[in-house]
Parts: C-alpha cells; structure tokens; sequence
C-alpha cells in the first residue's frame, strides 16, 4: 500500500475522495444511504475493489442481492472482483442443496441475533480489512423497535472496532427514512440522491452529511454513474484556486474592434458579448478564439445551442476553419446537451480543458443553453459566477454569449449576468437606407479605458469587419436613428 492510502481508505472515485478530504479514516464505521438506484452499490463495490487494489482482504455481506447480481453489476463497469469475499445470506432457492458451501438463511425466518452471529462469523473467518453490508433495512425490519435496532448497529460498531475493520453500512431508506438511528452511531454519513427532471435524463447528487474530526467539503455535489462506476464533479470553489499571470490585453485581431475595446482584452478576465438572435454574437467569439490561435495559443469552445456541422460550415466562408483547428489540436470543441447535462458536469469538462489541456481561452456560446440545463436550479448565477472566477484566477480568457429576446428596441435576457463580466459587448440591428444593420458597443470594461461609440461592423465573404464609429446617427440602440449634425441637431430620417 501507498502511505496516502495506509493513512485512509480511499473509494476509488476521484470525486469522492476529494470530497470526503481524503477518503474514509480507518477501522471506523460510516453511513451510506440513498434511495434505490443512487448508485451505492456501485460505490460500495468501488471500495472494496480499491482495498484489493493494495492487498486488502475485503469482504461483501449482502443481506439483499445475490452473489451472481453482484458480479454481473461489476461485470457491467468492467470490474472483476477478485480479491473480494461475497457472502450471501439470501440466495436464490435453485442454490438450495447439499454441496453448496455458502451459509443461507431467510432473514424473515430468523431472529435478528442469529442474522448478526453469522455476520460475525463471516468476519472472524474471512478477517476482511474493508467490509460492507447491503443493507441496513433487513436489521431494522427484523429489530422492529427503534431501541432494538439501535442497539445491534451499536453491536456492529464495537465489534468492527475491536477487529479493526472499515465498514460502510448501505441503508436504501425503503423501510423508514425518518429514522435517524445510524446517523447518531456512525463515523460519517454519506448521502445519494436522484432528481426527477421534467424533461431529459435524471439528475444525481451527493453530500457529506456527517463526518467526525474531519473537514470535508460541504453542500451538494453531482455525479453521474458511468460504465466505470461513479464520476463525482465536486463543487466549485473559486476561491482554492489562484494563480499569477501577465493581465496584459490581447488583441482580437482586429483593429477595429481593439480600439472600441481601448487596446483588447486583458486576459483572465470574463467577456459577455450581449444582442438578439442572429446578430452575430457566436461569430465575435469566434474571432477572439481564432485570434488566440494565431498567436499560438490553445482554445475550447463549448456548444450549447447549434448543431457542431452547422456552425463549421457558417464559419468557414468566413475565413474560420474550425474543422482545420480542431484536427491541428489547437481548438477544442464539446458539444453539450443541455437536457443531459448537470451543472457540476459541466463545470468539470471546463476545469480540465484549463487544469489538464493548459487551455487559457474559453468560449461558451450560449448561456442560454448553460439556463437550460437547470432549468429547476434557483442558484444559476452562483453556478456562473464561480466558473468566471476560478477562470479568471487561472489566467484564462473566458467569453459568453447571451440571446436576448426581441430583435430591436427594448429587449430583455432570461439570465442578467452583465454585473458578473468583466466586459460587456452589445450588439444590435439598426434601421438605415432602407437596410437592417449591424451595430456593436462596449457598455462595460471593469479593466481600463474603452471607446463609448457605438461602431457599425458588417459580415461577408471577408468575415468580421468593424467600421468607423457612427458619429452622425442618434438611436441606433432603439433600432431607428436619426442624422444629427456637428452640434447634435436632428437633420432628418436617414431613411429619407
């Protein structure tokens, strides 16, 4: 065995562990509960599976399911459990016969005294460093008191103490979930939950409910349950990540665009680039990401709204080769399904493009599609505020989109995160000469001086072209200006 893994019992899932500040302390006793189909059995068997991993004798008492379940559980992640002691003690009744050699009984055949001596006696001869117990519900049906049924857990806790074993207990809250008895006795409480959604997969979670002497690291976390076994996205907190880097601007790559913006943007900082539908707003950060490329730099762009094929073939007329990018490794893209994604997941595959691809340009178009992932989730904008502030702090270059409704005049986004960006870029149609335009502004730059003009920027075969600013109109963001003269007097309709 490791040193890190003598001093703790590690899960064999990442997440958890870091969750639980390590993994589990040694010869004590925890909790784990969920209704069923949150995943515990698949984290007990990752537990026992890591003790074998070091040589631990580790051993599984099913109360519950039989052996062969079991195996064909671990068979479905990939796993073998060699190494692993399973004893059953309510198999099938086809197993009932002379040479098998595993004990058997029915546990509402039996008293809870005797079910308890067989478990000891698995122990004693088994001599397991790591066991689990699946699951709590068949000891409390049998005590069928409260007192009763705390006392055996009682007896299970010292007992395991003596012989200096880690034990996980499973509880599928299918008898009593009021029932607290365990929560008092144990070690740590670890708690699974599942989340109906209206529309699209279920949503999963857990949270340390309890754990002695030990900082661990608080609230609700999601996880998702994968052919593997568990990946568990421990939620984000900005403030344990810093780092020091160079905040000088960079450029977008064009000129114009850089002198509205007073020279780039400073990187590790957040851009929301804000405008109706079809404005142009992915295009923006397009260019802002190709532009970090051709400095030699690595980017990710994160798709929530359009199918990938359809924005590679509107990018390429203008001179934005994604399909190339991508290939040369310099450009990652993800798609994302809003209706199978949770937030926690999400912010894990932005954490690794940062921590492990060293990725310092982030793109996510569009938060539209970031809302529609939680749809239920009152705390969006504490979920995005701390993905900006643990990029920023790494010194990544981060840029958002966002649809508002409406198409000119007064228009209103579903999500307000503009006091959360470091920049705000605003774009929008105008009417002129009889033709829809296009108009963008910077309305916000937290880092140094920017323009005030509103500038008139075109697309076509060239790409992204941003005109002169538009010093002779008045209400181009209410979508119909006017002619002003030198001293800001009306002159007339431009349409005219």
């Amino acid at each position: 065995m490791t040193g890190s893994d003598q001093a703790q019992a590690g899960t064999g899932i990442e997440g958890m562990d870091d969750i639980l500040g390590g993994g589990f302390e040694r010869d004590r006793l925890y909790l784990l509960e969920g209704s069923p189909g949150t995943g515990k059995t698949t984290t007990a068997l990752s537990f026992l599976i890591q003790g074998a991993k070091h040589g631990e004798r580790c051993l599984y008492i099913s109360l519950s399911e039989t052996e062969e379940e079991l195996r064909a559980g671990a068979k479905s992640h990939g796993w073998s459990l060699d190494g692993v002691d399973i004893f059953e003690l309510i198999p099938p009744e086809s197993l009932l016969d002379e040479q098998h050699q595993q004990s058997l009984l029915y546990s509402s055949d039996l008293e809870l005294g005797e079910t308890t001596r067989m478990v000891f006696q698995a122990v004693e001869e088994h001599k397991p460093a790591r066991v689990v117990i699946d699951s709590l519900s068949e000891i409390r049906l049998l005590a069928q008191s409260s007192l009763r049924y705390r006392r055996q857990v009682l007896a299970l806790k010292h007992y395991f103490s003596k012989v200096r074993c880690t034990v996980i207990l499973l509880d599928d809250l299918t008898t009593d979930t009021n029932d607290k008895t365990v929560h008092s006795v144990a070690h740590g409480v670890i708690r699974l939950e599942e989340l109906l959604q209206d529309y699209g997969a279920e949503r999963r979670r857990v949270r340390i409910v309890k754990y002695r002497s030990r900082k661990f690291r608080g609230g609700y976390h999601d996880f998702t349950i994968k052919t593997g076994g568990l990946e568990v996205y421990p939620r984000l907190v900005a403030a344990e990540h810093r780092t020091l880097f160079d905040r000088a601007p960079r450029s977008s790559g064009m000129p114009g665009l850089d002198a509205l913006l007073g020279g780039g943007i400073e990187r590790g900082s957040s851009t929301l680039v804000l405008g109706p539908a079809g404005t142009g707003k992915s295009l923006f950060t397009l260019c802002f990401a190709f532009a970090a490329i051709a400095r030699g730099e690595k980017a990710a762009l994160f798709v929530f709204d359009e199918e990938l094929g359809l924005l590679i073939d509107r990018a390429k007329p203008l001179g934005l080769d994604i399909e190339a990018m991508r290939d040369a490794g310099s450009l990652t893209v993800v798609t994302v399904d809003a209706a199978e994604l949770s937030p926690g997941e999400f912010s894990a595959r932005v954490r690794a493009t940062v921590d492990t691809k060293k990725i310092r340009t982030i793109v996510v178009d569009s938060l539209n599609g970031y809302q529609a992932a939680m749809p239920d989730e009152r705390f969006l904008v504490l979920h995005i505020h701390e993905l900006l502030q643990y990029l920023n702090r790494q010194g990544a270059t981060t840029f958002l989109t966002v649809a508002q409704h409406g198409l000119v005049g007064d228009m209103k986004a579903p999500v307000d995160v503009t006091y959360l960006a470091d920049t705000v870029l605003l774009l929008r149609y105008f009417e002129a000469r009889g033709e829809v335009r296009r108009a963008v502004s910077v309305i916000k730059k937290r880092a140094g001086r920017h323009e005030k003009t509103i500038r008139e920027f075109t697309i076509d075969e060239r790409g992204l072209t941003i005109g002169e600013p538009l010093t002779q109109f008045q209400g181009v963001l209410r979508g119909v200006p006017e002619f002003v003269d030198n001293k800001g007097a009306i002159l007339g309709d431009p349409r005219s």
